[in-house]
């Protein structure tokens, strides 16, 4: 596998045995991703013990990440209600209403969500059922709003609801998620991704509460916020800030925010997550078609291949490779397109994405970048303990292979996720010069550098020490 931006994979039914997720590995899956909105905590631990078998097996680093559910708003009426445009809807929530002195009738309904009404304020929109119904509140008295059709449907029970312009108060960790939460913990993933992020201080919540359950303060599964709210675009700085890592999930986004303006969007944070030096995954419907045909559309080719040009760490498998008839397939060619978009000269970077140089480790991984362009290196091979001296090399966008070995087998998992890094776990000690050279033989062994090749060397920082051991090079 030669490509550089990695793919995450989404598991379900159609791809939960060993013999098809070995087949996803080997056609370029980094990444696997349980969702926690559906399935049995039995499945998804069988799950995990598989891709860790098929890991070690394999000698292929893949990470798992759990994506939480998060709060869903959802519509409940005993039957369907009818609503024409232009129609006076009233709405409540199943706790409001309780203590109002108005009494809902027919062609009205309630969200299940307590007290939400409160949040919700006059000119706000409701939408219903992936934004294909839209009402208006106009009206607001005693816990029930009053509100406009704008675009009419049957409202049918348990419809799931968006709010794009209140400012919703509820938590974005359920008491579902707690639960999966402890268990995904227990299950020692490498990931976790919170839905429906508004602040950075959504993002602390949840870190307080891996510490609170793991007992410690570190080696932690890293956080991905999920943008997905038009909260979440207000507050994006704040939330790249506190977050590990970034999932532009276009779903939800798409109908929070106008449809049209989603791909801009999604530039913008692809761009705000690069500048930070934080992962960003692209994510929803990225190969949709593929779920029912054995070939992408043009534009969904286009849309891959849009994602890699910008230099997202990873691009994401949902539907296609949970209960689409194509999961192999669509991962295959998820990475042709891959490959062939970074074989071309549009993929290059002429000059290294901005970073924040004020950190001396920075100042000197840049000039190990420069360095590697300056003799034609053919890979920049770094020891890193915690990745991160990793991650930055690979915040560069360098054309050389990025070869990193770790003693950290969470490190190890979540590079996975770090675009350009193929990472190696050496168990037998420190990450120290002999790490380096076993690193060197084992690229050796898989052709990936042969004699001849010049190789920029890093010793990343050794927990407890201040300063990176070394940086120099080497002909292989």
């Amino acid at each position: 596998m030669n490509k550089k931006t990695k793919i995450v994979a989404t598991l379900g039914l159609v791809s939960d045995s060993k013999e098809v997720l070995k087949q996803m590995i080997e056609n370029g899956m980094n990444v696997a991703r349980l969702n926690f909105s559906h399935g049995s905590h039995e499945w998804h631990g069988n799950v995990i013990k598989i891709i860790r078998e098929l890991s070690e097996e394999m000698g292929i680093s893949v990470g798992i990440l759990a994506d939480l559910q998060g709060p869903r708003i959802r519509t409940l009426v005993d039957t369907p209600v009818e609503m024409k445009n232009g129609a006076t809807i009233l709405v409540s929530d199943i706790e409001s209403i309780k203590n109002s002195s108005q009494k809902l009738g027919e062609g009205s309904f309630l969200l299940d969500v307590p007290k939400i009404v409160d949040d919700i304020e006059i000119g706000n929109e409701i939408l219903i059922e992936d934004g294909l119904m839209k009402l208006l509140v106009e009206q607001k008295s005693d816990g029930v709003l009053t509100t406009k059709v704008i675009d009419g449907g049957l409202v049918k029970n348990h419809k799931g609801v968006n709010i794009p312009d209140a400012k919703l108060q509820i938590s974005p960790i359920t008491e579902k998620d707690e639960k999966d939460l402890k268990f995904v913990l227990g299950e020692n993933v490498d990931f976790v991704a919170m839905s429906f992020v508004s602040s950075g201080a959504n993002i602390e919540s949840l870190r307080d509460m891996m510490k609170n359950i793991l007992g410690r303060e570190n080696d932690l599964p890293q956080i991905i916020a999920k943008i997905e709210r038009k909260e979440a675009i207000k507050n994006l700085d704040d939330i790249i800030e506190h977050t590990d890592a970034i999932m532009v999930a276009r779903g939800d986004l798409g109908i929070e925010i106008e449809g049209t303006k989603v791909a801009i969007l999604q530039k913008q944070i692809v761009k705000k997550s690069l500048d930070a030096g934080k992962p960003v995954i692209v994510a929803t419907q990225m190969l949709d078609s593929m779920i029912v045909n054995p070939r992408p559309t043009r534009a969904e080719v286009s849309d891959v291949t849009n994602a890699v040009v910008d230099h997202a760490d990873a691009v994401m498998l949902s539907g296609e490779s949970a209960s689409g008839k194509y999961p192999v397939e669509s991962v295959r060619t998820m990475k042709d397109i891959i490959e062939n978009t970074e074989a071309s000269p549009y993929d290059d970077v002429k000059h290294a994405l901005p970073l924040n140089m004020q950190d001396d480790l920075k100042q000197l991984l840049f000039g190990a970048y420069e360095l590697a362009k300056h003799i034609s290196a053919k890979a920049i091979v770094a020891g890193s303990a915690g990745g991160n001296t990793a991650r930055i090399i690979s915040h560069f966008r360098p054309e050389q292979e990025i070869l990193v070995v770790t003693n950290n087998k969470k490190t190890y998992n979540q590079l996975a996720l770090v675009w350009g890094v193929k990472s190696k776990l050496y168990e037998k000690g420190g990450v120290f010069r002999e790490d380096i050279d076993w690193l060197i033989e084992d690229a050796k062994k898989k052709g990936i550098l042969s004699s001849g090749d010049k190789a920029v060397l890093i010793m990343g920082r050794v927990p407890d020490e201040e300063k990176i051991r070394f940086v120099g090079m080497k002909e292989i």
